[in-house]
């Protein structure tokens, strides 16, 4: 199976829906789900952080995408898990301006996907 569809597919079948949930909720969020976001804003840090730097070397075209998650995605996540219930409005609305942002994104990929392996048949 395609690694682009499996990722577009965990993108709006998990991520989008834990953000939008969180940007919704605010305040009203389960303190137990500040801890997920926190733990998990650390593992993208740490993760990206790395393939960014190796992407960056090898002067990959896609480092964007790992610059990306390291450097806005997961300080975001970290930021609002720390502060949990007394995290700011702005924040909240950054973390639905990217749960939005990351449905339309790999909507598109999935349609992509989905067309070439149609079109291969």
């Amino acid at each position: 199976m395609d690694i682009h569809l499996l990722l577009a597919v965990f993108h709006i079948a998990l991520v989008v829906p834990l953000f939008l949930f969180v940007g919704f909720q605010r305040a009203a969020t389960p303190e137990w789900v500040y801890h997920v976001l926190f733990g998990l804003g650390i593992v993208l840090l740490v993760y990206h952080g790395a393939k960014a730097a190796i992407r960056i070397m090898a002067r990959s075209a896609s480092a964007w995408i790992n610059v990306f998650h390291a450097g806005l995605i997961a300080p975001l996540l970290i930021y609002i898990g720390y502060l949990g219930k007394k995290t700011e409005r702005p924040a909240y609305e950054l973390l639905l301006i990217a749960g939005f942002g990351a449905l339309g994104y790999h909507l598109k990929n999935l349609l992509t996907i989905t067309q070439t392996f149609i079109k291969d048949d």
